[in-house]
């Protein structure tokens, strides 16, 4: 079983900068796909970015060029580095990890609010 803490949501102003972070815990597991999702309420939870094992990354449109997704493997971390912020980033941001064994994890959730 494999536990996932976020940490770092919050209230900002548009343009600012928030860095979320997402650490994997848990026995006998070992990392493949971390991404990150959001969720604003009424609509589908929608990506946001991924990272493979090898580091390649994806990136939804509306958030290339402000966002950037790294990770860590040494501490079962993922981050989310989030830039020039707008009031349509508001959402609830939750972590995704797919270990090498394909079993894919949910974090709970933190909330993001950018404020105009």
């Amino acid at each position: 079983q494999v536990q996932l803490k976020e940490s770092g949501g919050g209230l900002m102003q548009a343009g600012g900068s928030l860095r979320l972070s997402c650490a994997a815990s848990g026995s006998d597991f070992s990392l493949n796909y971390m991404g990150w999702y959001r969720q604003a309420p009424g609509k589908q939870r929608e990506l946001v970015a991924t990272i493979s094992n090898s580091g390649s990354t994806v990136y939804a449109d509306s958030v290339k060029g402000r966002f950037t997704i790294s990770r860590d493997n040494a501490k079962n971390t993922v981050y989310l580095q989030m830039n020039s912020l707008k009031p349509e980033d508001t959402s609830a941001y939750f972590c995704k990890i797919v270990t090498a064994r394909l079993n894919a994890y949910w974090g709970q959730g933190t909330q993001v609010t950018v404020s105009s």
